[in-house]
């Protein structure tokens, strides 16, 4: 199957939320009402003007069926050197356990590389075991344990 990662642009919004909402917990806490929420467009707006931020689009046949959201965050760890935050990391339900995940997150990985990071990190809910299980397949280790407040 022919991909191609691409940065999101604004037109691509619409699909993005679907992505995002297509499980339980997305579910419950986006909105796939229309029009959009204007919330959804500031933050893509906020997000394609900074460098260090980049909402990636797979795109199969001119269609988004995968996203993610990379951002490069310099750190006094680790010598000073840099990691990729990877966020929302989604795949159309309908093309799902193609592998495309996988290949995206090779494309992720090759991507922090290219901007000189030297840890790529993730966090992913507990209550999502099949994701849990891909990213430890694809390399990935729980090293920490991470802790969240909603503000």
């Amino acid at each position: 199957m022919e991909l191609i990662c691409r940065q999101a642009e604004e037109k691509d919004l619409n699909q993005l939320v679907v992505m995002l909402s297509d499980d339980a917990l997305g579910a419950e806490r986006e909105d796939t009402s229309r029009p959009l929420n204007p919330k959804y467009i500031r933050a893509f707006e906020q997000i394609a003007r900074d460098p260090n931020n980049e909402v990636i689009v797979i795109e199969h046949s001119g269609q988004p069926v995968g996203m993610m959201q990379l951002t490069f965050i310099p750190s006094l760890t680790h010598v000073g050197s840099w990691r990729c935050q990877i966020e929302g990391v989604r795949i159309r339900s309908d093309y799902r356990g193609q592998g495309l995940g996988k290949r995206m997150l090779a494309w992720a990985i090759a991507r922090a590389r290219e901007r000189g990071c030297r840890l790529a990190q993730l966090t992913s809910d507990k209550q999502r075991p099949d994701a849990l299980r891909f990213y430890e397949k694809m390399g990935f280790e729980a090293t920490h344990e991470g802790f969240k407040r909603k503000l």
